[in-house]
């Protein structure tokens, strides 16, 4: 991976203005790196080119309003890339949003959230894939998911799915690129951990102890990157890589084992699930 991280190639980062997507955008430019910032915030990203083009030894940086909902405006995003840079390394559908509802209730809330979570990584990934294994050049595309579609904890139902979603599509998409004859492409799923980003900063005004910063959390992505790992899963200040571990072993069990739906959360498995993931494993 270290031939992809280099300087004079570029990176293409959506939800780029803020939060994970903008620490990624000035650590690849921190490292030389050609940067495009897509994001639908124009005062985000009017923030960011400023941000950027102060990173010593930055390439050349571009800021562009792109709605991932939107297929037209993902291939124009590509289009404006491809037009000004001419070796793209780095892919990262990152753009996000927080809404969504329960399982039978606010439609609309569903519908937006599923629009740019899991339709903007559809989007990205159909639009940039094909474009990155024609390079015949080391690349890399990073999905940004999350614990909540791996865990599916309850009380955003919308949300979960879309981040279940995110994780199955790049699943698939490391399968078929490394079923591609002599293909440089890899596929990565971020996972990041309790961050303090925008999305948090609505509801609490200062960063929670147990919280990462995204600098932090990209960091752990680009080690781990180094190593070819394909799923990120990475910890915070309050949740060890090991816990996590537990908790997904055990709600992969739920299936094995036949327990009812989430039942990490059931009141009738508390006690149980407590003692599992305190309890010293083999």
């Amino acid at each position: 991976m270290n031939n992809v991280l280099t300087a004079g190639r570029a990176a293409v980062i959506t939800g780029g203005a803020s939060g994970i997507g903008l620490a990624a955008a000035a650590h690849f430019a921190g490292l030389g790196m050609h940067v495009c910032v897509a994001d639908v915030n124009d005062e985000q990203l009017a923030d960011a080119r400023a941000l950027l083009e102060k990173v010593d030894g930055a390439g050349s940086i571009i800021c562009t309003r792109t709605d991932v909902s939107d297929l037209n405006s993902v291939e124009s995003l590509r289009d404006e890339v491809t037009s000004t840079f001419n070796d793209i390394a780095v892919v990262m559908n990152n753009a996000g949003i927080g809404a969504g509802g329960g399982a039978f209730g606010n439609l609309s809330g569903w519908q937006k959230v599923m629009a740019v979570n899991l339709w903007g990584v559809i989007h990205g990934v159909q639009t940039f894939t094909p474009l990155l294994v024609e390079q015949q050049k080391p690349a890399a595309i990073i999905n940004t998911g999350s614990k909540q579609g791996l865990t599916n904890p309850p009380g955003n139902a919308a949300y979960n799915v879309t981040k279940a979603g995110i994780r199955a599509l790049t699943e698939s998409l490391a399968y078929e690129l490394r079923n591609i004859d002599r293909c440089a492409v890899s596929a990565h799923l971020l996972v990041p951990g309790f961050t303090y980003t925008g999305l948090i900063s609505k509801h609490i005004p200062e960063k929670p102890p147990g919280a990462w910063t995204p600098e932090q959390v990209v960091a752990y992505m680009v080690e781990k990157l180094a190593a070819g790992d394909f799923y990120i899963l990475c910890p915070d200040n309050d949740v060890s890589v090991q816990t996590d571990h537990l908790r997904l072993r055990w709600n992969t069990e739920d299936v094995v084992k036949n327990r009812p739906a989430l039942s990490r959360w059931h009141p009738d498995y508390t006690a149980e699930f407590e003692a599992f993931v305190n309890t010293p494993q083999d």
